[in-house]
């Protein structure tokens, strides 16, 4: 796994997730996102009792493929688990398919549009820190089209940074989230390159934003599973 050092030197662009980003992706998810790891196995655990009975689960900005071979991994090796990875980077897919090549994964990747995508019916839809990248005018009609492909009581896993309706509390949970960094190896410098480049790239809504947001996409309901101050995990049945 290579080391994120991508903001260490000047930007010269915005953020996007081209070949350097896909280079050191997983390093910096897990040096980048607070409990990454344990956010994950709830979205794992979950998608897992989801899927006890086969059928398919997409895995919006799939990204390296890290969650899908976690899911894959977790469930019986009977074939009844159809698992898609959609992503709109090339980078990213080439590194998924090295990953699952190399684990031996029966994964499908494909490098696609998630707004344009024909979904066939599924049990299970994943997006960790996609929709934040989504404009706001599209990103209700996404979650319509997750809820009209899922089947009944189906899942949506969708992990998000989120903000605050608070001005004061919000810089807190922003101080908090760069402390968290800097212990991650992260320098300062780093931190305001990051934040510079990923400005009106990553637009993040607020807790109650996301449940609304899917309650009125067609979920049933919508929780949150997990919460470290401006991250968090949440869970919409159909």
């Amino acid at each position: 796994m290579n080391t994120d050092t991508l903001f260490s030197k000047p930007i010269s662009k915005q953020f996007e997730f081209d070949a350097d980003v896909a280079a050191v992706f997983d390093d910096m998810l897990v040096r980048s996102v607070p409990f990454y790891k344990e956010s994950q196995a709830l979205t794992r655990r979950f998608a897992a009792n989801a899927l006890s009975e086969g059928g398919i689960v997409y895995d919006l900005g799939c990204s390296t493929a890290s969650m899908l071979l976690e899911i894959e991994r977790s469930l019986p090796k009977n074939g009844t688990v159809r698992l898609v990875g959609i992503d709109n980077s090339a980078a990213m897919i080439e590194h998924a398919r090295k990953k699952t090549e190399a684990f031996g994964s029966r994964i499908e990747l494909v490098e696609g549009d998630i707004l344009t995508y024909p979904y066939e019916k599924a049990r299970v839809v994943i997006s960790n820190y996609t929709l934040q990248f989504i404009r706001p005018m599209q990103r209700e009609g996404l979650l319509r089209t997750i809820a009209d492909a899922l089947e009944e009581g189906g899942v949506f896993l969708f992990s998000e940074k989120v903000v605050s309706d608070d001005p004061r509390l919000n810089k807190e949970l922003i101080d908090c989230y760069y402390d968290f960094k800097k212990t991650q190896g992260y320098s300062e410098y780093e931190i305001m390159q990051k934040r510079e480049a990923l400005e009106n790239v990553l637009i993040p809504y607020t807790m109650n934003e996301n449940v609304s947001m899917a309650k009125n996409s067609g979920f049933k309901t919508c929780d949150v599973l997990f919460r470290w101050a401006n991250f968090a995990t949440f869970i919409a049945i159909r």
